[in-house]
């Protein structure tokens, strides 16, 4: 079973103001700001502004228009980032396995560099 959405959790905290970020793009259903520990010199979360722990529930249970928006919004935002020639990588991390930390869906859009491989093989 998936993890319920904890309306405490740092991204909800951003969407209410609780938290400060440094906004690249904004919708009516999604916000698009740089990661504070960036991995990449473009290091940018776009996450939907409703309570959604992962794409498995996003796509369950959002809208048709939340989930327009929310794809719409990650373009715009590789785009606005002028990541959309050199090439991007997005990542979103869902469920323990996959070593998701905030329990919000959340896209992160990495570049600015060569990124290498997404994942090493396994040499067990």
């Amino acid at each position: 079973m998936a993890e319920a959405y904890n309306p405490q959790n740092i991204f909800a905290k951003i969407l209410r103001g609780e938290i400060p970020c440094k906004k690249v793009h904004e919708t009516a259903h999604s916000l698009a700001f740089h990661d504070i520990n960036p991995l990449s010199p473009v290091h940018v979360l776009v996450i939907p502004r409703g309570a959604y722990v992962g794409f498995d529930d996003f796509s369950a249970k959002a809208s048709a228009e939340e989930i327009a928006d929310y794809v719409k919004a990650i373009g715009d935002t590789a785009r606005k980032l002028g990541v959309d020639a050199s090439g991007y990588r997005l990542l979103s991390n869902c469920g323990a396995d996959a070593n998701q930390e905030v329990p919000h869906l959340h896209v992160h859009i990495f570049g600015g560099r060569p990124l290498g491989r997404m994942l090493k093989k396994d040499t067990d």
